[in-house]
């Protein structure tokens, strides 16, 4: 008796320590930031389909720097927590998505790319989930192809939008040919993300060493 009760004492500390951790990394200011730039989400979306592009790309901006601070001060306070690796991709990809499907709602974007940002990244985002479930998978790093898909998703959006406002031939180059570079790097990092996968699973488990062998 005495014992399940002591078992039961010890299992809800746990239980205790646990939520108190989690409040911890919800609190850091990396995650403040990341959890900031999905609350300015909507805002970014009502002001787009309101055709206020401006507020719009200022609002965009003030994400970007979120982004770019989080994982600095992530660095600098030594506040990098398991909830803010998977929060602050998980941020980004909700608000490039969301962005690519309201103007194309708009008539800004065309469909083929909405299209194709849209279903590499639920994509990605289904495969890791399903992986970290199935087999407890973490490493799923961006690489390359991926950074620079980002990156040329970040400067379309931001060309399309300004180029509502403020469209001098530059600009218009610019929002060309990075809606072309996004075409062409979410179909490479897409393949390269599905290669890569399947090389992690495919390639054979260590060995056990040899004093672990059976006897």
């Amino acid at each position: 008796m005495l014992g399940e009760t002591l078992s039961t004492l010890g299992w809800a500390v746990h239980s205790i320590e646990m939520k108190l951790r989690r409040i911890n990394q919800l609190g850091a200011m990396p995650n403040q930031l990341t959890l900031l730039r999905l609350c300015v989400i909507p805002f970014i979306v009502l002001a787009i389909l309101d055709q206020y592009y401006r507020t719009a790309f200022a609002l965009f901006i003030l994400a970007g720097v979120t982004d770019g601070l989080d994982g600095l001060l992530a660095r600098i306070l030594q506040q990098r927590t398991v909830l803010g690796q998977y929060l602050d991709p998980v941020a980004d990809k909700l608000l490039l998505s969301t962005l690519f499907l309201v103007l194309h709602h708009e008539g800004l974007i065309s469909r083929r790319v909405t299209v194709l940002v849209f279903a590499r990244d639920l994509g990605i985002i289904t495969v890791a989930a399903i992986l970290y479930a199935s087999i407890g998978m973490k490493d799923f790093r961006p690489s390359l192809f991926g950074k620079a898909n980002t990156l040329a998703q970040i400067t379309a959006l931001l060309t399309v939008i300004l180029s509502m406002f403020y469209a001098p031939p530059l600009v218009l180059l610019v929002r060309y040919w990075s809606l072309v570079a996004t075409v062409v790097f979410t179909v490479v990092s897409g393949f390269h993300y599905a290669w890569e996968i399947t090389r992690k699973l495919s390639a054979p488990a260590p060995a056990a060493p040899a004093g672990n062998q059976p006897t």
